[in-house]
C-alpha cells in the first residue's frame, strides 16, 4: 500500500512499511559498510530516505554517532548559519471538545480553568509581547467549533497585526489550530498567516485513535491529510511534529520522516518547519503514565538525524525544554527557539492567579526574553528576529530555492544582524546590548558580498540613531 505520492493517510504513512523499515534498520544497526554509505550520502546535503535515516537511528556505534552529530551541526551551519529565530506563542483559547488523553484541555478536565481572550484582551497581550521585543507569533488554542470559530480567529490574527506600541510590531503570525477545510485556510492564507503548524502527536493510527478517543480529532485520516489541504488552500509553508513520549520513537521517527517525503513528491516542497517537542506534566497530566518516554541523549539523537535527513527544514525548540536540554541540541540542528513563553491563556500581560492556571504544560526555560538572547550570543548564535523572507513573499519553493543553493545568506544573514540591532536599541538590558554590539561587529565581516555588507552597515547605523525595519 505504501505511496508516498498518494493522498490518502494510510498509503503515506503505511504502517507495514514503517514495521518493515524499523525492522531493516535494527537487522543492519552494526552494518559499518552500509551506515558509512548512508552517512556518506548525508553529507552530500540532499536529504536521507526514512530507510536510511532509521538505520542511522537504530545505530549504537558511538563513534558513528559522533560522526552524526558533526555532520549535523555542519549541515545547520550550511543552510542556515549561526542564526537562531526568535518567537514566542498565544494561546488565545483553551476551550475545546476533544478528549485528548495528554492534553490538559481535555473536555472532561473539569477543574482547569477555561478562558478566551477578548480583542481588548489581545491587545494588551500582545503589547507586552511586544515590550519584550517579539516580532513573531505562533498563536494556539483549543478545538471548538461554537467558542473558537474561525471568524475569531481571523479576527484576532487583524487585531495582533494592527498593534503598533513604541517602536513594536507583530510582523509574522505563524498558526496551531485543529485541522480543517481547504475553505478555512484560503481564509487563513488571506488573513496573512506565517506557517500553519499542526503536530501529528502520533504518527501510529490505532495508538492516535485510543489517545484521541472522543471529539473531532479522533479522525486520523482528517488530521494527518491536514497539511495536504493546507497546501491545497494556499498556504506556501507548514510545519510538522510528533509529541515524542506518546508511541515508540523509532516509529514517530520514520512517521515523520514519511510525511516529509509525502509533501515533496505532492507538493515539490517539504515542510517549513519541524518541532520536537516532548510529553511534559500539566494540569490533571502526568507524563510517567506514558511508558515511551526519551532520555535527554535519545532526544539529542532525534534532532541530530532530523537535520541531516531533512537538511531543508527550520527545526523548532521551546520552552518545554530546559536551558540545558536547549544547549545540548542547539548545535545539533536547531533554527528556531522560543523565550519567555507562556502557555497559559494570556499570562503575558500580567501573571495568571494560582488558583486560575489555565496552562497547557510546564515550562521548563522560564528566562527572560532578555536572558535568552543573552545566552544564545554567550553560544555563539546571532538572536534573529527577522520576518523578512514571509513580507517579501520568499515561502514555499521560492524559499526552498534559495535555501538549497545557499542564496538564502544573502538575505538572512544581515537581516538577522539587523533585527538584533533593533532589539539590543529598544528592549535588551545593558550587559545584553554591549555583547549583542560586539557580536554585530565581528558578524559584519562574515557578510560574503561587499554590497550587501556595505548596504547593512548604513542600515545598522541608521538604527542607532532611530530608523527601523531594514530588510534584504
Amino acid at each position: 500500500m505504501y505511496n508516498p505520492a498518494s493522498l490518502k493517510s494510510e498509503e503515506f504513512i503505511d504502517h507495514e512499511e514503517i514495521q518493515s523499515t524499523l525492522e531493516y534498520a535494527q537487522a543492519n544497526c552494526e552494518n559499518v559498510e552500509m551506515i558509512d554509505q548512508i552517512i556518506e550520502k548525508a553529507r552530500l546535503a540532499k536529504g536521507l530516505t526514512h530507510r536510511e535515516a532509521s538505520v542511522l537511528m537504530a545505530c549504537e556505534m558511538p563513534n558513528k554517532l559522533e560522526e552524526i552529530y558533526k555532520l549535523a551541526a555542519q549541515i545547520k551551519n550550511d543552510f542556515y548559519g549561526n542564526r537562531i529565530v526568535m518567537f514566542a506563542p498565544l494561546y488565545l483559547s483553551n476551550y475545546c471538545v476533544n478528549g485528548c488523553v495528554y492534553c490538559p484541555y481535555h473536555a472532561k478536565n473539569k477543574h482547569i480553568a477555561r478562558k478566551k481572550l477578548t480583542q481588548a484582551e489581545i491587545v494588551k497581550e500582545v503589547t507586552a509581547l511586544q515590550d519584550m521585543g517579539h516580532k513573531r507569533l505562533a498563536i494556539e488554542l483549543g478545538e471548538d467549533p461554537v467558542r473558537n470559530t474561525m471568524e475569531y480567529i481571523l479576527e484576532s490574527i487583524k487585531t495582533i497585526y494592527s498593534i503598533k506600541h513604541k517602536n513594536g510590531e507583530i510582523r509574522r503570525v505563524n498558526i496551531n489550530i485543529a485541522a480543517t477545510t481547504v475553505e478555512d485556510y484560503r481564509k487563513l492564507k488571506d488573513a496573512g498567516i506565517g506557517t500553519y503548524i499542526l503536530f501529528q502527536e502520533t504518527y501510529h493510527k490505532k495508538s492516535y485513535e485510543q489517545l484521541h478517543p472522543t471529539g473531532p480529532k479522533h479522525n486520523y485520516a482528517y488530521h494527518t491529510e491536514a497539511v495536504d489541504r493546507a497546501m491545497e488552500g494556499g498556504i506556501d509553508d507548514v510545519g510538522l511534529g510528533v509529541l515524542f513520549g506518546l508511541e515508540l520513537y523509532k516509529y514517530e521517527f520514520a512517521g515523520l520522516l514519511m510525511h516529509a517525503e509525502h509533501l515533496e513528491a505532492v507538493h515539490g516542497v517539504g515542510p517549513h518547519t519541524i518541532s520536537v517537542p516532548r510529553i511534559k506534566r500539566a494540569d490533571d497530566i502526568d507524563p510517567s503514565v506514558f511508558d515511551n518516554g526519551i532520555d535527554d541523549e535519545t532526544f539529542a539523537k532525534i534532532c541530530a538525524l532530523i537535520r541531516i535527513s531533512v537538511p531543508y527544514t527550520g527545526m523548532i525548540i521551546s520552552t518545554r525544554e530546559s536551558q540545558s536540554v536547549r544547549e545540548r541540541v542547539l548545535p545539533l540542528g536547531i533554527s528556531q527557539v522560543s523565550g519567555a513563553s507562556r502557555t497559559s491563556v494570556g499570562g503575558y500581560c500580567e501573571p495568571e492567579p494560582a488558583d486560575e492556571s489555565s496552562e497547557q504544560f510546564d515550562v521548563s526555560d522560564k528566562r527572560t526574553l532578555d536572558e535568552v538572547v543573552r545566552w544564545l550570543m554567550a553560544q555563539g548564535h546571532i538572536p534573529s528576529f527577522c520576518t523578512a523572507c514571509y513580507r517579501e513573499g520568499r515561502t514555499g519553493d521560492r524559499f526552498m530555492t534559495l535555501l538549497k543553493n545557499g542564496q538564502i545568506s544573502n538575505c538572512c544573514h544581515p537581516n538577522a544582524l539587523m533585527t538584533l540591532k533593533e532589539y539590543l536599541m529598544d528592549y535588551a538590558s545593558e550587559e545584553t546590548r554591549e555583547i549583542g554590539e560586539k557580536l554585530i561587529q565581528a558578524e559584519i565581516a562574515n557578510i560574503k558580498s561587499d554590497k550587501v555588507r556595505d548596504i547593512c552597515a548604513h542600515n545598522l547605523e541608521a538604527i542607532g540613531t532611530g530608523s527601523r525595519d531594514f530588510r534584504f
